[in-house]
C-alpha cells in the first residue's frame, strides 16, 4: 500500500493563491447570481404552472413537459431548429474558412476587406433583419432582380413554406464575420515550416490544404462548430422581425416557441421547461461533437 506524500505549500505560494481567488471572485460572485442561480429558478417553474401572477404558483410536476411532449407544434419548432442549425453550421463554417483563407493572403489593402467582412457582424440584428426583408422581396428584392436578369424566376423567400428556412440560413451565411476572424487566427498559428516541407515533398495546394491546413487547423474548427451550434439555437432576432415564426409554422424554431408561450400565452411554467429541453439538447449535441472529435481533431504533442 502506498502513500501520497504531498509537498508542502509555502507561505508565498499560499498568499498567491489568495490573490487569486481574491481576483475571481467578482466572476464567482456574478457566475453563482446571474448565471447559476437563475438556471436553477429556471428549473423549478417547468415544475409549476405559473402565469406571472403571485397567485397560482402550484407544483405540478412533470406535466408541462408531458403537455410539450403531447403539442405537435413543439415537434416542429424542434424540426425547424435542427434544419436551421445544420444549415447554419454547415453552410455557415465553410463560407468562414472561405473567408479566413482569402483574407489570409498578402495583398494589398487586406486589413480594410478584413474589417469589410467583418462589420456585418457588428451591426444592429434589427437593422440587419430590415435589410435582408428588402433583398428577400419577390417583387422589388435586390435577389430576386438579380435572378430575372439570367432568366430565372426567384421564389418568394420569407413568404414561402418552403424557401423560408433556407432563407434564414443564407441570411445567417453573411454574418460569419467572427467565426472568420476566429479562422483566420487558427491559420496564421500554422507553422509556416510544414508548408515548406509540403513543398520539398512535391505537394500540391490542394495536397497541403487536406494534410496540412485542415488537421492543424482541426482544434480551431472545432470550437468554431460548437459556438456556432450553441448560436444557431438563439436565432431569435430574424424570427421576430422577418417571419414570427410564419409562413404557418414553418419557421418556428424553439426559441421563438419558447417566447410564445411566455409573453403571449403567460404560461411561465410551460416556457422554462421549453428552456431547459433547449439546454438538454445542446448539451446532448455537444457531447456528440466531443466524441465525434476525438476521430478528427488533432492536437499538437
Amino acid at each position: 500500500m502506498y502513500r501520497r506524500l504531498l509537498k508542502p505549500i509555502s507561505p508565498s505560494a499560499r498568499r498567491e493563491e489568495r490573490i487569486f481567488y481574491l481576483f475571481i471572485l467578482p466572476w464567482l460572485i456574478g457566475l453563482v447570481v446571474f448565471n447559476a442561480g437563475p438556471i436553477l429558478g429556471i428549473l423549478g417553474l417547468s415544475f409549476t404552472d405559473w402565469r406571472i401572477s403571485f397567485e397560482g404558483l402550484n407544483f405540478v410536476g412533470l406535466e408541462n413537459y408531458r403537455t410539450l411532449f403531447a403539442d405537435e407544434t413543439f415537434w416542429i419548432s424542434v424540426g425547424n431548429t435542427l434544419y436551421i442549425t445544420v444549415g447554419r453550421v454547415v453552410l455557415g463554417t465553410i463560407f468562414a474558412l472561405f473567408l479566413a483563407i482569402l483574407l489570409n493572403q498578402k495583398v494589398p489593402g487586406i486589413p480594410f476587406f478584413r474589417a469589410v467582412y467583418y462589420l456585418p457582424s457588428v451591426t444592429a440584428g434589427v437593422a440587419v433583419a430590415l435589410v435582408w426583408i428588402w433583398i428577400f422581396n419577390p417583387q422589388v428584392g435586390i435577389l430576386n432582380h438579380t435572378l430575372r436578369l439570367i432568366g430565372i424566376k426567384g421564389p418568394t423567400w420569407i413568404h414561402s413554406t418552403v424557401w423560408v428556412k433556407p432563407s434564414l440560413i443564407i441570411m445567417s451565411i453573411f454574418t460569419v464575420g467572427p467565426n472568420m476572424i476566429i479562422l483566420l487566427a487558427g491559420l496564421q498559428g500554422i507553422p509556416k515550416e510544414l508548408y515548406e516541407a509540403a513543398d520539398i515533398d512535391g505537394a500540391g495546394t490542394w495536397d497541403k490544404f487536406v494534410n496540412v491546413t485542415l488537421p492543424m487547423l482541426s482544434p480551431v474548427l472545432f470550437f468554431v462548430i460548437i459556438i456556432s451550434v450553441a448560436a444557431s439555437f438563439q436565432n431569435f432576432t430574424e424570427i421576430r422581425v422577418m417571419t414570427q415564426g410564419g409562413p404557418g409554422e414553418s419557421s418556428n424554431v424553439l426559441v421563438w416557441y419558447l417566447w410564445e408561450n411566455a409573453f403571449v400565452y403567460f404560461q411561465m411554467g410551460v416556457a422554462s421547461a421549453v428552456a431547459w429541453i433547449i439546454f438538454l439538447l445542446l448539451m446532448g449535441l455537444t457531447g456528440i461533437q466531443f466524441r465525434l472529435g476525438r476521430r478528427w481533431v488533432f492536437y499538437e504533442v
